[in-house]
């Protein structure tokens, strides 16, 4: 008996030091950091959220979801493609969004506009343009593949550019939009994501440290239901509509046939129209932003998971870019550098075409196909560099003497002058023309 009691001093007495010791430094050891865990899972939730309050914000991610098929569900493709160039208007780079459209309306049967789809009926806007790179396609949008995306856990053979690959500083935005119920999301008209399913993924992603802050954003009916079982910390949700509230479409294009958006998104659209990549509204001011007289139903937000204050929250935290941008009070003036090393190259090649003697292959007496070639005379070459942050469209004139070619680096709306001739920078990377004459080489990119 008293082997046993010494025993059952001795547990007590480690497992109460451990439990001391935790208590003065999470991280002074792991078994404590796991008894902790299952002792108290109250001091576990605050020690896991101060780590992460302390991660640098590093990187915005988006994942969009149509869930919808058929024609007369057309507003669904046009709402989620019109958050997509929404994201990419304000700097989130399509490698970082994750696309998924569970039907092809532009090249529908139906559709009077081939190869194109409108959120208005006046058709300024196609959102279905050649800069659309869709990710999840068709039947590829299941209840399965969304809750992999999210969880990060694929097949081997599932490309990069199909994967969230986002990191514990990363905010995502995820949007979704459908027919819903009471704690449900119909997908395909098939299946459903249950409440508790987007839940656990979402407890999966924070316990897997995928993300710094997560805004989930759904337009469907009874939207707010869809968030009841969420309890991860760093998570904010805004549905179209409460729990008996359905949520509408805004208006019908009669050319297309069909309803062309629905009045939550329509409104989100309006209220991001209005700003750029640069400005600092806050999330607050987006939230309050929704009328229910024009809505139709009642915009429900969730806050109690999200440690800041809305006010202080820009919207572009979640839908634009994470990017470092220098002010400066002049525009970049023009650093000419007389040789650069591809200038140097070109040149070498040049001078080996200048040879009037013809050339024979190697070990062969066929002649060189390219000795009927003119010679060309010897160009000076003239480099100049912009830096990346330099706001575009901005004008920046160089002027150089013929014959010269000329090499700019520069963001795509660049010009720069030669004479009287404004020439426009067609590529990001960069352009080269060649000034003599008409003689003009790879005038787009290298």
């Amino acid at each position: 008996m008293r082997m046993v009691e010494r025993k059952k001093n001795l547990y007590h007495a480690y497992y109460g030091l451990s439990y001391s010791m935790n208590l003065r430094d999470p991280a002074s050891s792991s078994f404590s950091a796991i008894l902790t865990t299952s002792r108290s899972g109250a001091i576990a939730y605050s020690s896991h959220s101060s780590s992460a309050d302390t991660t640098m914000h590093t990187n915005n991610w988006a994942v969009l979801v149509c869930t919808s098929r058929f024609w007369f569900n057309y507003r669904h493709m046009a709402n989620t493609l019109s958050l997509y160039r929404t994201v990419k208007r304000l700097g989130i780079p399509d490698e970082r969004i994750i696309l998924m459209l569970a039907d092809d309306m532009a090249c529908n049967a139906r559709n009077k506009y081939p190869a194109q789809v409108f959120n208005n009926e006046n058709h300024r806007l196609n959102l279905y343009g050649d800069n659309v790179e869709v990710d999840y396609r068709g039947y590829e949008v299941t209840v399965e593949n969304f809750l992999r995306v999210l969880t990060g856990r694929h097949e081997t053979a599932v490309p990069r550019s199909k994967r969230l690959l986002s990191d514990e500083g990363s905010h995502i935005l995820l949007y979704m939009t459908g027919h819903g119920g009471d704690e449900f999301l119909k997908f395909q008209d098939s299946e459903e994501l249950q409440s508790h399913d987007l839940a656990d993924a979402v407890k999966q992603m924070k316990e897997k440290r995928r993300f710094k802050e997560l805004l989930i954003m759904v337009d469907t009916c009874q939207a707010a239901t869809l968030f009841n079982q969420l309890h991860s910390p760093g998570v904010l949700a805004i549905g179209s509509s409460m729990k008996g509230e359905n949520s509408y479409s805004h208006h019908l294009d009669s050319d297309v046939g069909v309803s062309v958006v629905d009045r939550f998104t329509f409104y989100t659209l309006a209220f991001f129209e209005r700003l750029n990549m640069y400005d600092n509204a806050s999330l607050s001011s987006l939230f309050t932003s929704y009328d229910p007289n024009t809505l139709m139903s009642t915009a429900y937000y969730r806050t109690d998971l999200y440690r800041r204050h809305l006010d202080e929250v820009p919207v572009t935290n979640f839908f634009g870019s994470v990017m470092e941008t220098i002010h400066t009070d002049s525009a970049y003036r023009a650093v000419p550098r007389k040789m650069s090393n591809r200038a140097g190259i070109n040149m070498a090649v040049e001078k080996s075409v200048q040879h009037d003697d013809r050339r024979t292959l190697i070990d062969s007496n066929v002649q060189d196909p390219t000795s009927h070639i003119k010679t060309k005379p010897k160009h000076r070459w003239f480099e100049w560099s912009s830096p990346m942050a330099v706001v575009v469209g901005s004008n920046s004139r160089v002027q150089t003497p013929a014959p010269t070619f000329i090499t700019v680096h520069g963001d795509p709306g660049f010009c720069f002058m030669v004479g009287t001739v404004w020439v426009p920078c067609l590529a990001s990377i960069g352009c080269r023309l060649g000034l003599v004459g008409i003689d003009i080489h790879e005038s787009i990119g290298f």
